[in-house]
């Protein structure tokens, strides 16, 4: 049974120091289902004393010790997959066999990656006559979201333990179960005490003392780009480092020559998947502009076999977005994507057919839509799409690059070389070609108001490192 009143402090489940709690709401019946319990500056300052006390002997483990450490949790992951999933179903709303598989999958992925990196990686090279050493960072605070929320954890933790790092989560007060689960899996796994504790709560109260402690070396946040700039400004007095991957309006560029039926198709399937609630979800699908009439026709063929509905029920493609406030915002959009005078192609406001309760948003398109609307500029973060024509190559990348952010990008053409030849040009942390998907190896990040600091593989541990040079280490 999940202890969901309490929280994992220096290897124990304790209690609040203050009692006080809040409801979690399964959006697709809008029912509480439990109450999870807040905690306040009281129990991080505890928190942050325990992840201190063990970073004086964590941080002296050597690789062997830590490779068996992290071989350990994975073996205790793998038993609770299933529960995991259900838990994410559950708290945000991703459809069961989804939630299983990539939810709950993503965060065992981020482990076995981790894991490979560990073994082989260098932490210490020789440059010149002196010797560089990479040394775990000291204590990390971690705040996560509640959209993929075993995938951000597990590509924090996983490489934050691999360096040799303490640290303290605050996961999202939406989907806290999944992260409780996370906990027990660490502790059964034999994680020492200290090294890893967690504390519910809310941004502006457990997120803030974290971002403000003095005795935190580090804040590795995902979030919104507004709540990021919040952590940055009250870290920056004990000029702590920070490392951020924030909010995205990706372009998915679609070129002259490209196979129009399996872009569009693939786009809008990318766009719906998770119920749009990706920060690098291709929002924007850039055409050629002869071709808009054609695109929005493919595109909304896959909105009307896109299934908005029950998480637990057969033949559900999208479950519904996650709470109240996210449902009003993207209602707000749709309607404002309508009133700026974007083609209606398919949804709109509203909840889907036959649906009467829960937090479901009609799969929408909208197409002739341009660069300066509001759908086009700002992040909606649910299954909305907006579709803008480009009368040729230069322009097509102008309007790509013509956002504050750069967490992704998309582009698909006639031949992989066309394809290179705009990726390159994207002003963004990551790029996919083809419709090839991401590597998990690879480093994961953004450009410009995206974010700082790369997540994912080698470059996932290097963020949790500080680099010492050592002049005279070999000298005799």
């Amino acid at each position: 049974m999940v202890n969901r009143m309490q929280f994992y402090i220096d290897g124990a489940w304790v209690d609040p120091a203050v009692k006080k709690s809040t409801a979690v709401v399964n959006p697709a019946t809008e029912e509480a289902m439990y109450e999870v319990a807040l905690g306040s500056k009281a129990d991080v300052d505890k928190a942050v004393a325990a992840a201190k006390r063990a970073f004086a002997t964590f941080s002296q483990t050597s690789r062997e010790e830590r490779v068996a450490l992290l071989t350990k949790v994975i073996e205790v992951y793998k038993g609770r997959l299933k529960e995991i999933g259900a838990a994410v179903s559950d708290e945000m709303g991703a459809p069961l066999p989804m939630a299983e598989k990539l939810q709950a999958g993503a965060g065992l992925g981020h482990l076995m990656t981790t894991l490979d990196v560990l073994k082989n990686y260098h932490f210490e090279e020789p440059v010149g006559t002196a010797m560089v050493l990479r040394e775990p960072i000291g204590v990390v605070g971690m705040i996560t979201p509640w959209n993929w929320p075993l995938n951000q954890i597990a590509c924090k933790v996983a490489p934050a333990l691999a360096a040799g790092c303490t640290m303290i989560l605050k996961p999202s007060e939406f989907t806290p179960t999944s992260a409780l689960i996370f906990a027990e899996i660490l502790h059964e796994a034999g994680v020492p005490k200290g090294v890893f504790n967690l504390v519910n709560g809310l941004g502006p109260e457990v997120g803030a003392a974290m971002s403000e402690h003095p005795d935190i070396d580090m804040i590795s946040f995902t979030g919104s780009t507004r709540a990021g700039i919040d952590v940055a400004k009250r870290a920056a007095p004990t000029v702590k480092r920070v490392s951020q991957e924030l909010g995205g309006k990706s372009p998915n560029v679609i070129l002259e020559g490209a196979d129009l039926t399996k872009a569009v198709t693939g786009g809008v399937m990318h766009m719906f998947n998770n119920s749009g609630q990706s920060c690098n979800a291709p929002s924007r699908m850039i055409v050629p502009l002869s071709k808009m009439k054609d695109v929005a026709a493919i595109a909304k063929a896959v909105a009307d076999k896109t299934k908005a509905g029950d998480p637990r029920a057969e033949g559900t493609t999208i479950g519904p977005v996650v709470n109240r406030g996210q449902w009003d915002k993207i209602q707000g959009l749709i309607k404002k994507g309508i009133d700026e005078g974007a083609t209606l192609v398919a949804g709109g406001p509203g909840l889907p057919e036959g649906v009467n309760k829960g937090f479901y948003v009609r799969p929408t398109i909208f197409a002739d839509v341009t660069p300066d609307m509001t759908i086009a500029r700002e992040e909606i973060f649910g299954p909305v799409l907006t579709i803008i024509g480009a009368k040729d190559e230069s322009e097509a990348v102008q309007i790509a690059n013509d956002t504050p952010y750069g967490l992704a990008g998309y582009v698909t053409g006639a031949t992989v070389e066309d394809a290179k030849r705009v990726g390159r040009q994207i002003r963004a942390g990551n790029v996919n070609l083809q419709g090839v998907p991401n590597d998990r190896t690879a480093p994961f990040g953004g450009y410009k108001q995206s974010g700082n600091g790369r997540e994912w593989g080698k470059y996932g541990l290097e963020d949790f490192l500080e680099v010492k040079a050592v002049a005279g280490f070999n000298a005799a």
